[in-house]
């Protein structure tokens, strides 16, 4: 039998364990997410607060009636019209404020405020000054609405003045190139802004529009708005393979080059996710051209050109690839399952002699291995078998997240590709587009957004920042399919060192300045302006895997004159460049370049605005302001908007419990020894 331990040792076993276990509660405490009810109240840039439904008949709190969006796609371009309406239901004049999502390809262009029977027409100003005279309007007591954008997906309309009883409707226009992959044609309408965690390291730390109200989780009020949506279809080539991966649609064929889209009934809540509309052409052709288009001043153009096939190279050189994983509290639930269905997919397509490391981050970040490890399947099953133990919880720290990516050691001679896994419900797009560009020298970058309504523009930009691609995952049935074509892409690129010439048509202010290597069979695209006459061809020549690649495009003698589009995309493209640029040198030195391209060709950018106001005073009552609250996006849990939810501890406090049990388990087979030791005497 044992022998007991003298009174000395199990004393100071005891003290040990109960100082250990001590320490155990404190790390836990100190690195654990706070519970709701425990913790202070949080401060407005933390992160959007739940909304709550106003006690005071008086004021309407759901201005918002309805939302309805006109879609017309002819050819690569889409006309949206999106109609917004608001009423005022309550016994106050009110002043509604809307923070709503929009494509990262629009070129919004257009504003129209319908009043009764009068039609009041927006004119573009500079961002202040039209905040200036929106506040004017207001205070005189006027009606007036003003469109401004935050990120180029996200925008707010304010309209002031909806007297008791009013129906104000107000119209948006905004065009985008649809740019096809594969032969896929995509139009994506985002119907949600997600809500955002507002880091400290954020330029935008103190930004209102972040704070929107949010509707608790399966919140079906009756007086919720109304969402309809409809496309009209027409293309050259025929149509085939119209269909939603989002929402029941239903279409109606006219003919194989027209066909109609709307929106099944009964499918319940539909504004709550991207609405996403697939097709192709017959044949999975892509119309390849060039558009021009003849205008009073200028002239525009437009050429699309087919890459070839990817062919891949008879060697590829071993890669390290790192994962960098978000398992915040937006990703507890349907995100994060879907983002540890596309690792499998990912991690377990690397070849043996790839190496690998997953970075996990929230509040805190943390790799699960020392150092990139070889992608064997001992290695793969050890990584993913720790990555189902997350459930997701914290904060979105993405800046530290990275710069700890970027502060690992490089092997000499090996291309290392970082992969970022995401919702992208962060506020320092800004920042980290900076961070991604300053080290591109050190490795190319690839976004994966995750969930119903991701933020594209964060996803898109971190991709362009890193020489990479993005990729958007709405169900995990994608998975394979999307970590299929990373795969294929990363091989090499479908063609590198591409560049165009133009022969025969003087061209001039062309986008983008240099063509960058193209990837995922996406086509060549280059704007620009022209003058003369329209003829001779476009060449895209360049180099892929089977040599020296040339292609030509006539210029036709017939000039369009339904593509006035093309004015605002070439517009909406350098803009885009301009950002960027912005971006990486810091402070807003280019902001001048960009309020004069808005003003001139009438479009919404970060330092311009839409601002419509009737001229008649309507009210001497001041106006009580109303946030329209937005729901959370499909699959979005309430751990996004910080509600207690059960969720898995930051990486950090993990760290914590293990050296605790280490500790645990050390004293215990110390205690083991010692009874065997005595044992034995």
């Amino acid at each position: 039998m044992d022998t007991p331990l003298s009174p000395a040792p199990q004393g100071a076993l005891r003290w040990l364990m109960t100082v250990t276990a001590g320490t155990a509660a404190a790390c836990f405490l100190t690195f654990a997410p706070a519970r709701a009810e425990d913790a202070a109240p949080p401060q407005k840039t933390e992160s959007p607060y739940f909304f709550v439904q106003g006690a005071d008949p008086a004021v309407d709190r759901l201005p918002l009636k309805g939302t309805q969006v006109d879609v017309r796609i002819s050819g690569v371009i889409a006309d949206v019209t999106v109609t917004q309406t608001y009423r005022n239901e309550g016994r106050r004049p009110i002043e509604a404020k809307y923070v709503f999502p929009g494509s990262t390809r629009a070129a919004v262009n257009g504003l129209t405020v319908r009043l009764g029977e009068r039609i009041v027409t927006a004119r573009i100003r500079e961002k202040q000054q039209a905040r200036v005279e929106y506040e004017q309007a207001k205070g005189e007591g006027k009606t007036a609405a003003l469109l401004e954008q935050h990120r180029p997906n996200v925008f707010q309309m304010n309209v002031a003045n909806i007297l008791p009883g009013d129906d104000v409707k107000v119209e948006l226009r905004y065009t985008e190139l649809l740019v096809p992959q594969s032969g896929n044609y995509r139009f994506v309408f985002p119907t949600v802004v997600g809500p955002r965690y507002n880091s400290p390291q954020s330029a935008d730390a103190g930004a209102k529009w972040i704070a929107q109200p949010t509707l608790p989780p399966g919140t079906q009020d009756q007086r919720a708005p109304t969402f309809d949506l409809k496309v009209a279809l027409a293309s050259p080539i025929g149509l085939k393979e119209i269909h939603s991966t989002t929402h029941q649609v239903e279409v109606t064929e006219e003919g194989d080059k027209r066909a109609g889209v709307t929106l099944a009934r009964g499918e319940g809540r539909q504004d709550n996710r991207d609405f996403i509309l697939d097709y192709r052409l017959a044949g999975d052709r892509i119309e390849s051209g060039v558009m021009l288009y003849r205008g009073q001043d200028e002239n525009f153009f437009l050429a699309m050109v087919e890459p070839p096939k990817h062919v891949a190279p008879a060697a590829i050189s071993p890669r390290e690839y790192i994962f960098v994983v978000d398992i915040s509290g937006s990703m507890h639930g349907f995100p994060l399952d879907t983002a540890k269905a596309m690792l499998r997919e990912l991690v377990g397509g690397l070849k043996p002699s790839d190496t690998f490391n997953v970075l996990l981050f929230s509040g805190s970040s943390e790799f699960l291995a020392p150092r990139s490890v070889p992608a064997t399947r001992a290695n793969i099953d050890r990584a993913m078998g720790t990555l189902a133990n997350y459930r997701g919880g914290g904060s979105t720290e993405l800046i530290p997240a990275l710069r700890k990516v970027y502060a690992e050691p490089k092997t000499p001679d090996v291309a290392r590709t970082v992969v970022v896994v995401t919702d992208g419900y962060v506020s320092v797009e800004r920042e980290a587009f900076e961070l991604v560009r300053r080290h591109l020298s050190e490795a190319n970058v690839f976004a994966f957004g995750i969930g119903s309504s991701v933020n594209r523009h964060l996803m898109e930009g971190l991709a362009r920042a890193g020489m990479g691609e993005p990729f958007i995952i709405t169900d995990p049935a994608q998975a394979p399919a999307e970590a299929a074509r990373f795969r294929k892409m990363i091989e090499s690129p479908v063609l590198t060192s591409v560049n165009a010439r133009f022969e025969g048509l003087e061209v001039y202010d062309v986008e983008p300045r240099e063509l960058p290597d193209v990837l995922g069979e996406r086509p060549v695209l280059v704007f620009g302006k022209w003058r003369g006459d329209a003829r001779g061809q476009v060449v895209i020549e360049g180099r892929n895997a089977a040599g020296t690649y040339r292609e030509a495009l006539p210029v036709g003698a017939q000039v369009a004159q339904d593509t006035a589009a093309l004015r605002y995309l070439w517009a909406r493209h350098r803009i885009a460049r301009l950002s960027d640029q912005e971006g990486l040198e810091g402070g807003d030195g280019l902001r001048q370049q960009i309020t004069d391209l808005g003003l001139r060709y009438t479009l919404l950018t970060q330092y311009t605005s839409f601002l419509a106001v009737d001229q008649v005073v309507r009210t001497a009552t001041p106006a009580t302001a109303v946030d329209q609250p937005l729901p959370l996006p499909q699959g979005v849990e309430a751990t996004a908007v910080g509600a207690e939810v059960p969720g898995t501890p930051e990486p950090a406090t993990w760290g914590a419990v293990f050296v605790t049990l280490s500790v645990l388990a050390m004293l215990a087979r110390r205690a083991r020894r010692q009874r065997a030791e005595r044992f034995t005497a």
